[in-house]
């Protein structure tokens, strides 16, 4: 049997040997918008607790619209131009509007990636479009410390100090924080390094409520919501793609209450059950753009998790395009390959401010606990293989081939399009 994974810009085609019995996990297919113009021109205008787009920004001399950066595949191109657009007819003037790339911690965008994240000539000559510096002590205001765990809350001062702020996105499965989009584009998206280090700690990523598809007792989740309450109102449009990126959902409003009907949207399309858990699991990290790093890839390794018989072997195919990920990122895997799963993870468990990036390796370690991990790359230097803390094969099908004689389990699940969609355990 053949599937297609998806696989950098494109898809990888997988050849299952004889005699296995697959299991191909999709989402349900989601009605596309058959005018997405038109689908955003009313969500501007008739917004979720909020009053249109054009009556909130009378009167206004600024606005800061946040973006995601270029690690997902957000509909930028569909938005940002009527956003602007609308905002300008309504009296902000073109040199008071900024569009602020969310880079959390990642690395800014520039030059012709950030002319593909934009999509849209326009909106570049027009207004300004700038990135993130988490790192930047001076472009932050410090707006003191959350009640209820005492994170830090230090936020950019061009969105912050914006007269109208809107934030944008795309919502999917995350599997820190539930879903993403909403809340979380502004923390992490353009938070202080102090702040992110915070709540990516410890004490937040072991708790069980922070996973997949989950915002009840998330303390991300919750995190994210008392720093909005921190920070004042705030706007927000959120999309929902399907497999093909085309846009099945659109709501603008009010921050919390837009991200949630946005959830509500999306909740049953990307969490599939299945009936059974598999010895043999081959899944992806769901293409570009998320697919560019072994960073990102770590979050295909989380996702199926719940479908895993124990010692079961995970088989993940990612282009790692632009190669490892960070240094700070490179450091973390150093230390796990040099100390094990459980030295690394007794290593953090009292850190205050998680450094850098280690979050991503100890959201690894979940995976690893209940799986033999195999990845499948063609961008990944040599050297580089090592410190991945897995094993990095040639051939996706042999590895399944092997999995199958290991196990005796004919039975394998394939997921096309990575953690984009969540399978769960439903027997």
């Amino acid at each position: 049997m053949l599937v297609e994974l998806e696989y950098g810009r494109g898809r990888l085609a997988v050849h299952l040997p004889e005699g296995c019995v697959p299991t191909v996990i999709r989402k349900p297919p989601m009605a596309v918008l058959s005018s997405p113009a038109r689908a955003i021109e009313e969500a501007l205008a008739r917004p979720i607790e909020a009053l249109p787009l054009a009556d909130m920004a009378r009167g206004k001399r600024t606005a800061c619209i946040l973006i995601c950066d270029i690690t997902r595949p957000v509909p930028n191109h569909l938005f940002l131009g009527p956003m602007i657009r609308t905002l300008i007819d309504a009296g902000v003037p073109t040199d008071g509007i900024t569009v602020l790339v969310a880079t959390g911690l990642h690395r800014p965008n520039v030059g012709a990636e950030l002319v593909e994240l934009v999509g849209d000539p326009w909106v570049l000559d027009t207004v300004a479009v700038e990135n993130h510096d988490a790192r930047d002590d001076d472009a932050h205001v410090d707006l003191g410390r959350t009640a209820t765990r005492g994170t830090p809350v230090k936020l950019d001062r061009r969105f912050v100090e914006a007269e109208l702020r809107i934030a944008t996105g795309l919502v999917e499965p995350h599997f820190m924080a539930g879903y993403s989009g909403g809340r979380k584009v502004i923390a992490p998206g353009v938070a202080h390094a102090d702040t992110i280090r915070t709540f990516h700690n410890a004490r937040f990523m072991e708790d069980p409520a922070a996973t997949q598809c989950n915002l009840e007792g998330n303390p991300l989740h919750e995190e994210q919501l008392e720093i909005v309450r921190m920070l004042g109102p705030v706007l927000a449009l959120n999309t929902v793609i399907d497999e093909q990126r085309n846009l099945c959902h659109v709501s603008f409003g009010e921050i919390v209450a837009s991200h949630l009907a946005a959830v509500d949207f999306v909740r049953d399309a990307c969490s599939v059950a299945v009936p059974r858990r598999f010895s043999t699991v081959v899944t992806s990290s769901a293409g570009y753009p998320l697919d560019q790093t072994y960073y990102q890839t770590v979050k295909g390794m989380v996702t199926p998790i719940d479908i895993l018989a124990p010692h079961a072997d995970l088989i993940i195919a990612s282009d790692c395009s632009e190669g490892f990920g960070s240094e700070e990122f490179r450091a973390a895997q150093g230390r796990l390959v040099e100390r094990g799963v459980d030295g690394f993870l007794a290593s953090i468990l009292d850190k205050p401010l998680a450094d850098v990036d280690e979050w991503q390796t100890e959201m690894q370690l979940k995976p690893m606990r209940r799986a033999r991990i195999r990845l499948y790359t063609t961008g990944l230097p040599a050297a580089d293989h090592r410190i991945t803390g897995v094993d990095v094969i040639d051939s996706i099908e042999d590895a399944v081939r092997e999995s199958i004689a290991r196990s005796g389990d004919p039975a394998v699940a394939v997921i096309p399009e990575g953690p984009y969609l969540v399978p769960y355990y439903a027997g």
